[in-house]
């Protein structure tokens, strides 16, 4: 039996290794023992711990309790307690998920002491390194022995950089195996659609209408650190309800509520009757918020993803995307944090005949990256 350090720090990392926990309990349990370290990067109840209940993971044998804090403190506290972790248990494999310093924190950690790393979601670029996710994706890759990536223009990307294609016996990190093999966000949210379907009723307690509402989600450093960053995004979202004769359902971020606290703007848009502002929600809860929704604004990664999935169409509030693919499918469009621009962005959305095709693998991504593991 082999043993893995499955490492998660912030909210969409929990929900990725959901899908990794699930597969091992179900099918490799005689084969990998599975450490869940977590770094305490997200420590935010409602960010982290309902997930893990809600999602039905194991609590974390470990957790470093980091918190906030600058970049360079963040990870250098991550690093310090993920060394003292991986003396002590010795993990065959390092698994760790996407570009957060909780990845980058654990992939400098493990490639000092020789541990081998399996990254999952590699290969995604943005090709803007002013963005630390970038940086830390990058460095995560050329750290890794096993990259995982969701789509082929990971793969293609990973090719570009100079990672090869090859069968191997045994996979060093000096000789890497990289795979083109699905997205287990793809696998949790087939697993996830139905259960939240019976488990969640966010929208009656929330008195929101079915298909009669633009789902919005801001949290980037990008549009919300800067005040009229932020009020340009909030002026456009209540023209676009205005103009939809529809209500802007926005689960509030803490980094956004503290921002938008900080430069006094919290009072001004709370007025806004078309913008409703809810508390952060569960994973299941915003799947229902994400399928029941008219389109979606957003500027994650993961929200992209999952409006893709639902086949929703998507206004990214973002200059660039890892998921290139969703825009090149005609199914989201790249906007700004300028007012002018995301309605002329959002002008655009209604314009597009998305192709909603199966981009994202066939649901067994989590089970194949247990299988290259053993």
């Amino acid at each position: 039996m082999i043993k893995i350090l499955n490492i998660i720090g912030a909210r969409p990392q929990i929900i990725k290794a959901a899908a990794i926990t699930r597969t091992i309990q179900t099918k490799f349990k005689d084969e990998i023992k599975e450490v869940i370290l977590h770094t305490g990067q997200h420590y935010d109840q409602n960010m982290s711990g309902q997930f893990i209940e809600e999602l039905g993971i194991p609590k974390p044998d470990i957790n470093l309790n980091i918190g906030s804090g600058n970049h360079g403190y963040q990870t250098a506290e991550m690093i310090k307690g993920i060394e003292k972790v991986l003396l002590s248990e010795k993990p065959n494999w390092v698994l760790v998920y996407g570009d957060t310093n909780s990845t980058l924190a654990a992939a400098i950690a493990a490639s000092k002491l020789h541990y081998p790393i399996a990254h999952i979601e590699a290969g995604l670029r943005s090709f803007n390194k002013i963005m630390p996710e970038e940086i830390n994706r990058i460095l995560c890759d050329h750290c890794s022995t096993l990259l995982f990536t969701p789509t082929q223009t990971g793969l293609n990307n990973l090719l570009n950089e100079g990672f090869k294609i090859k069968d191997s016996i045994k996979y060093t990190i000096d000789k890497p195996g990289i795979f083109h093999c699905g997205d287990v966000m793809y696998d949790n949210s087939l697993f996830y659609s139905e259960k939240a379907n019976i488990n969640t009723n966010v929208l009656e307690e929330n008195n929101i209408i079915p298909n009669n509402y633009i789902l919005a989600t801001i949290h980037r450093p990008g549009n919300t650190d800067k005040a009229e960053y932020l009020s340009d995004i909030f002026s456009a979202l209540n023209e676009i309800a205005n103009l939809e004769n529809k209500e802007i359902v926005l689960p509030l971020h803490p980094r956004t509520k503290s921002k938008l606290e900080q430069f006094q703007l919290f009072d001004k848009f709370k007025i806004l009757k078309r913008i409703k502002v809810i508390e952060p929600v569960s994973f299941l809860d915003m799947i229902i918020l994400e399928k029941n929704a008219a389109f979606i604004i957003t500027d994650s990664g993961g929200v992209q993803k999952e409006a893709f999935f639902f086949k929703k169409k998507c206004l990214v509030l973002r200059k660039e995307t890892e998921w290139i693919e969703i825009i090149k499918n005609r199914a989201g469009i790249l906007s700004t944090n300028n007012k002018e621009k995301i309605l002329e962005s959002y002008s655009q959305l209604h314009k597009l005949l998305p192709n909603f095709n199966n981009l994202y693998g066939d649901g067994n991504a989590a089970e194949f990256i247990c299988g290259k593991l053993v």
